[in-house]
């Protein structure tokens, strides 16, 4: 089955939220040619797994809404806030009443690239394997196992991570006042 892409209308049949196209050209502009060695199927294969791992773990995590309720993917969304590149002194921080916003009728590049980040790693495992503790100390004769008590339960992708952070909902800080009587 041929892939469907996200183009940014909300499609109910998207299966991907890059296009063939695009993961090619990302991995062929870092010089990635294991990425090229595989066939298209295997590569749009990946790029499913990719996209359907990136609903997994960050649809909670998105900012904004899904533009409409019977699109298959997380993106296209609205109201996902972007930052300035380069805050001018003496402006306020990001608010509701000065931001500015991703376009909601396209996937932004970085989610793409995210997803051919991830759509590589796919292609060679699971990009989320069953996790074992981390064994810090085996010991044969009478067996003594040690387990690391401080290791991650899951495997984290920081590349992919660092790409998506801006599109993560933020979390408003609150700052306590001192009110004082005269």
């Amino acid at each position: 089955m041929a892939l469907t892409p996200e183009d940014g209308t909300g499609l109910a049949n998207a299966d991907s939220l890059c296009s063939l196209a695009f993961a090619d050209q990302h991995h062929a502009d870092r010089g990635i040619t294991l990425w090229a060695g595989m066939t298209v199927n295997e590569r749009e294969q990946a790029l499913r797994r990719a996209t359907d791992f990136m609903g997994e773990v960050y649809r909670r995590k998105w900012a904004g809404y899904r533009v409409k309720e019977t699109q298959a993917l997380d993106w296209p969304r609205e109201w996902v806030p972007r930052e300035p590149i380069e805050r001018p002194p003496n402006v306020a921080p990001l608010s509701i009443f000065n931001a500015t916003y991703y376009p909601s009728d396209a996937v932004p590049v970085e989610v793409q690239r995210a997803c051919a980040e991830l759509a590589y790693r796919a292609g060679f495992g699971p990009l989320a394997p069953d996790v074992e503790r981390e064994t810090l100390r085996e010991k044969l004769d009478v067996l003594e196992v040690e387990y690391n008590p401080n290791a991650p339960a899951f495997v984290s992708y920081r590349a992919v991570e660092n790409l998506l952070s801006p599109f993560f909902k933020r979390t408003v800080s609150t700052v306590a006042a001192r009110v004082v009587r005269t």
